[in-house]
């Protein structure tokens, strides 16, 4: 039933690359940031939000907000969001700051699964909603770092 199908975009070539988030550059060290808290400390990877501040992402409120080091290297920010009508809007503003998703003749947009990716010289954002739960989530990397945690997990896999 094509209802059910996951609706998967190419991923676009951004427009604007942002090199990193909140004009903290890919790699720079977060623990000496006085406007960020730790949340989670592993061995190589730890995770920090702002303080004092409510988690939005383009002045939209959202569940949470992230971001992470590897090695003590800023490489991921990790959104989490709740709600069609956040989605949307969430949505507007990645294709209106990275540039619009391809939209194929015959593609339907209200899957069960949607996913979007751009892709810069330095960044990649992915966002993937679950229309069912109305979870959304958004993953922007740094291309250099961010495959550090897929090796990690590689490593520590039995």
């Amino acid at each position: 039933m094509i209802a059910f199908s996951p609706v998967s975009a190419g991923a676009v070539s951004m427009t604007n690359d942002p090199k990193g988030f909140h004009n903290i550059v890919w790699g720079t060290p977060l623990h000496t940031r006085s406007d960020l808290e730790l949340t989670r400390q592993g061995r190589n990877i730890i995770e920090y939000q702002f303080k004092d501040t409510p988690p939005s992402f383009a002045s939209i409120p959202v569940e949470s907000l992230r971001l992470s080091t590897i090695d003590d290297q800023f490489a991921r920010v990790t959104i989490r969001y709740r709600g069609a009508e956040t989605h949307k809007r969430i949505l507007s503003y990645l294709e209106s700051e990275f540039g619009r998703t391809e939209r194929l003749p015959g593609q339907m947009l209200r899957g069960l699964n949607q996913q979007y990716n751009w892709r810069g010289s330095e960044s990649e954002i992915n966002l993937t909603y679950q229309s069912s739960t109305e979870r959304g989530y958004i993953f922007l990397d740094s291309r250099t770092l961010a495959p550090r945690f897929n090796d990690l997990l590689a490593d520590t896999a039995e």
